[in-house]
């Protein structure tokens, strides 16, 4: 995450003339976390609750005024206009509040400011407002971030053996398969992995983020997943009475299709920072936290870095100081480069083009002659 600037024109001619599927060492790391905390200058690890704030209002008001915009004017252009108004109306706005679930994002990770009791009241409001259970979400998450690139204890996006590949995947391993699965996965990928935990972690027995008893909680964290689930069904108890008031048409045209959006947008997001043919993944015997976090990659949206809060080309210091606010992530990813060297990863490939590739090629992992390092594969 960071505050500003698009990643490519921080990249050095060398860096964009690099295969971007060389793969990164998998050896550790002749630097520490220590070391790499010591490079970033200290004020990047200052949250300013005022400076976080102005973010947030910011979105809001471009929300506030696409919803005008939408709901005063649109309706006065002529047929054809009209499609094209609500395209661009649900684009623009579902880019935003996915911005919006970024800053309720960087509030789970105590990012917002030096309160938590205002980062997750805030988190929890934003959050629940695009239908995410905040305090499931992100005790999940943060088991994501303390075990990153872990074949046996990630929590989401562990990929498969070859020998633990479905029967179906042979059938898909194709353009139109892939097609297939990318408009599944963008759809639905995210409400499956909420309710049923679809690509997350196995567990002994079923586990679902807006059940407090679910595996994937302790006990101590059960009342706030009651909370989480108080929220949802508040938002979503609200939008059955706007229901009633101004017709389903309406809220799907206002609300649903942005966040459709915004939902396909997490699930892209954290699926190419994850999903990445040069990155390696570690069982039980070579897995170590910094290794773990450092097989990330950040990405470069274009303008949609700004507007994402540069969640999408400063992910690989996320993992590392996943606290640091976004507005000074790009300033310390400047200045954890030179350190980390070939151990940091960024792929300015055009995102459909990366999106289509690295579907196609990270099918599932296998050792290669590294003892206790997997790498992804492609060969069925």
């Amino acid at each position: 995450m960071g505050g500003g600037g698009n990643m490519s024109a921080m990249t050095t001619k060398n860096e964009q003339m690099k295969n971007p599927l060389e793969r990164v060492p998998s050896s550790k790391p002749p630097f520490t976390l220590g070391d790499v905390k010591k490079a970033i200058p200290p004020h990047c690890f200052q949250r300013s609750l005022i400076r976080s704030f102005s973010y947030l209002i910011q979105d809001l008001i471009l929300v506030s005024i696409f919803y005008y915009i939408a709901t005063n004017y649109i309706h006065l252009l002529a047929s054809p206009l009209t499609y094209l108004a609500w395209t661009t109306y649900w684009i623009a706005q579902g880019c935003v509040c996915t911005g919006i679930w970024v800053i309720g994002h960087e509030c789970g990770h105590h990012g917002f400011s030096d309160y938590q009791w205002v980062d997750d009241t805030v988190g929890l409001i934003l959050h629940s407002a695009l239908l995410t259970p905040y305090f499931a979400w992100k005790h999940s998450h943060r088991r994501h971030h303390a075990n990153t690139g872990s074949l046996e204890n990630d929590e989401v996006y562990i990929p498969r053996l070859k020998s633990k590949l479905r029967w179906y995947y042979k059938y898909l391993n194709n353009p139109l398969g892939r097609v297939f699965v990318l408009a599944f996965t963008l759809t639905f990928a995210w409400p499956l992995y909420l309710i049923f935990n679809i690509s997350g972690k196995k567990y002994d027995r079923f586990a679902c983020h807006y059940d407090p008893y679910s595996p994937i909680y302790s006990n101590r964290e059960r009342l706030q997943i009651y909370i989480s689930d108080a929220g949802v069904i508040a938002v979503t108890y609200l939008l059955y009475r706007v229901t009633l008031t101004q017709g389903l048409a309406w809220v799907l045209c206002i609300y649903g299709v942005p966040l459709l959006i915004v939902n396909g947008f997490i699930v892209l997001i954290t699926l190419l920072h994850h999903t990445h043919a040069s990155l390696p993944h570690y069982d039980s015997s070579e897995w170590d936290y910094l290794r773990g976090a450092l097989a990330t990659v950040d990405r470069d949206y274009g303008v949609l870095n700004k507007v994402f809060h540069n969640v999408t080309d400063t992910h690989v210091l996320h993992h590392i100081f996943s606290y640091i606010s976004h507005y000074h992530a790009m300033e310390a990813t400047k200045a954890i480069k030179p350190l980390l060297g070939e151990y940091y990863k960024f792929d300015d490939t055009p995102i459909l083009k990366a999106m289509w590739r690295d579907t196609k090629e990270c099918i599932f992992v296998e050792k290669d002659k590294d003892k206790g390092v997997y790498w992804y594969k492609n060969k069925l």
